[in-house]
C-alpha cells in the first residue's frame, strides 16, 4: 500500500516524466470511476506534482497564450491500496486508467494516467489538504520535530488516541502524517518496542529523555544519530525508503526490506510478543511434525495434505491452532457417528409418541 515515501516517489516521478511534455485537449475520466469529473480543458498546459504525507497535490497549469482561457486547477489524490501513475503511449491505456491527460501535438502521443485496480483511491477538485492531518513527517520534519508538532504528540497525551496500542496509534494522520503499516513495524522493530504496548506509555518516556547539559553539540547530535527516538526515526526510516530511489509506477513496485535480520539482543522478542497475542487458553506449544498445506483442487482432502515441515522451518514460530484442529481432519463416518446418539434419541421420542 502507499506511504508517505511511496506518494513523494510518485511525485518525483510526475515532475521529471512531464518537465519537457505539453498536455492539450479534456481531463478524461474512466466511466466506471465514482471520482468526481474534472472539468478542465486547455489547448496547452503542463503538469507538475507536490507530496505530503499520504496525499499528492497535481497541479494543471495553462500556458500563455492557451485556449479558452483557464486559471490553473490543482487535484488532490489519495491513492487507496493501489494507486499509482504511468506514463504510457496514447494507444496504450492501462485497463484501470482511471484518470487521463493526453499530450498535445506534435510530438509522440502520450497519456499520463491515474491507475488504480482497487478503485480505492479518490482525487478531490481545489487542491487543498485533507484538514486535520499533521506535518508531514517527510517533507515537513522541521515543523514535526520542533514546536508546536513534536509537542503536538506529547502535549496531546491524553486524547484517546493514545488509549490505544502504539502501532495502531502510529497511523493516526493527525499526529504520524505519512506513517503506514510496513513503515511503523519497522520503527517498532529497530526500538524493539512491544507493538501491543499502550501507545501513552511508549511516548510519555520521550518527555523524560533529556540530553546531558555537559555534553557539547557534537556529542548531543552523535547520541541522537546513534540512539534516535520513535519521533526522530518516524523521519529517517521514510527518508531511507526514499534514497532507495525508484517510482511508484506499476509494474516497478518496490519490496522494501529494510530489516533481512533481527538485531542483535532482538532474537528472543517475537516469541515473548507471540505469547502475549495467544489468548490464555491457546497457549499450547504447536506441533513441529507436521503443516497443513492449501487443499488440492480436487474434493477434499485426507492424509495425504499434510506434509513434513522443511527443516529452516522448524524454528519459525507459528500460531497455536484452534483447539478444533488439533485432531486434524476427521473422516465423514467418524463426523456422522458425532450425532448419532442425538439422532437415535429423537427418532426414539417421536416413536413414543406415535
Amino acid at each position: 500500500m502507499p506511504e508517505g515515501p511511496e506518494l513523494h516517489l510518485a511525485s518525483q516521478f510526475v515532475n521529471e516524466a512531464c518537465r519537457a511534455l505539453v498536455f492539450g485537449g479534456c481531463v478524461e475520466k474512466s466511466p466506471v470511476s465514482r471520482n468526481p469529473e474534472v472539468p478542465f480543458e486547455s489547448s496547452a498546459y503542463r503538469i507538475s506534482a507536490s507530496a505530503r504525507g499520504k496525499e499528492l497535490r497535481l497541479t494543471l497549469s495553462p500556458l500563455p497564450g492557451a485556449q479558452p482561457p483557464q486559471e490553473p486547477l490543482a487535484l488532490v489524490f489519495r491513492f487507496g491500496m493501489s494507486g499509482s501513475f504511468q506514463l504510457v503511449p496514447r494507444g496504450e491505456l492501462p485497463r484501470h486508467a482511471h484518470l487521463r491527460f493526453y499530450t498535445a501535438p506534435p510530438g509522440p502521443q502520450l497519456a499520463l494516467c491515474f491507475v488504480d485496480i482497487r478503485r480505492f483511491g479518490h482525487w478531490d477538485l481545489g487542491g487543498k489538504w485533507q484538514p486535520g492531518r499533521g506535518p508531514c513527517v517527510l517533507q515537513e520534519y522541521e515543523q514535526f520535530r520542533l514546536c508546536p508538532s513534536r509537542e503536538n504528540v506529547l502535549r496531546n497525551l491524553s486524547d484517546k488516541a493514545f488509549d490505544r496500542p502504539i502501532c495502531e496509534a502510529l497511523l493516526d494522520q493527525r499526529f504520524f502524517n505519512g506513517i503506514g503499516n510496513y513503515l511503523r513495524a519497522e520503527i517498532l522493530y529497530r526500538l524493539k518496542i512491544p507493538p501491543f504496548k499502550k501507545a501513552r506509555s511508549v511516548l510519555e518516556a520521550l518527555q523524560q529523555r533529556r540530553p546531558s547539559p555537559e555534553l557539547t553539540l557534537s556529542q548531543k547530535i552523535k547520541a541522537k544519530l546513534q540512539n534516535p527516538d520513535l519521533l526522530e526515526l518516524c523521519h529517517s526510516v521514510p527518508k531511507e525508503v526514499v534514497q532507495l530511489g525508484g517510482s511508484w509506477t506499476l509494474g516497478t513496485q518496490r519490496t522494501v526490506h529494510l530489516q533481512a535480520r533481527p538485531l542483535p539482543g532482538h532474537l528472543g522478542q517475537r516469541e515473548t510478543f507471540l505469547r502475549e497475542l495467544q489468548p490464555s487458553g491457546l497457549r499450547r506449544p504447536a506441533s513441529s511434525r507436521t503443516q497443513r498445506l492449501p487443499k488440492s483442487p480436487r474434493r477434499g482432502g485426507g492424509r495425504d495434505d499434510r506434509q513434513p515441515l522443511a527443516s529452516a522451518d522448524l524454528g519459525r514460530p507459528r500460531l497455536t491452532p484452534h483447539p478444533w484442529n488439533w485432531r486434524g481432519p476427521q473422516p465423514l463416518s467418524r463426523r456422522v457417528s458425532l450425532f448419532a446418539p442425538a439422532l437415535s434419541c429423537c427418532l426414539a421420542l417421536n416413536l413414543g409418541s406415535v
